[in-house]
């Protein structure tokens, strides 16, 4: 009896730690290591689309791989830098979307066909391609190409 009793309690505990933990994490955003930079949005490439022509925001898009050391770099230097945060959070749907992974990653690559690592895409709520970026981007280089962006 008390082997049973020990069983349902450890079962609940892993439950409520897991809801618990489901439920504190943010649905919609996703900060880099936690800085005041870039906050990207946990939405599919659909609602992101949606979003858009809702707010008339173009969409950011870091197209990257789990294998990628300039993109690593990237998320931890450019993105998390607080005036890049600044200028992106508000004028831009941010998505951080891995080439490889999960629906949208192989749709969006071959889709604007994306062939080397880090590319950012710059999409309006239409899906059309507004601006495309290759490679590793420094604060000066991407803040510069953000500002010519209408």
């Amino acid at each position: 009896m008390k082997i049973i009793a020990a069983l349902l309690l450890g079962t609940s505990f892993f439950t409520f730690s897991f809801h618990s933990s489901e439920k504190s994490a943010p649905d919609t955003e996703l900060t880099v290591n936690g800085s005041s930079g870039i906050k990207f949005s946990k939405l599919t490439f659909e609602k992101a689309i949606k979003q858009a022509q809702a707010t008339g925001k173009l969409i950011f898009i870091d197209v990257h791989t789990s294998w990628c050391g300039p993109c690593k770099e990237m998320a931890k230097t450019t993105f998390t830098d607080s005036e890049v945060g600044t200028v992106f959070n508000r004028r831009f749907i941010n998505l951080k979307i891995d080439a490889e992974a999960g629906e949208d990653g192989p749709m969006i690559s071959k889709a604007y066909t994306v062939t080397a690592y880090p590319t950012l895409l710059f999409v309006n709520g239409e899906g059309k391609l507004v601006r495309r970026l290759v490679g590793k981007q420094s604060k000066e280089k991407l803040l510069a190409a953000v500002s010519t962006i209408k």
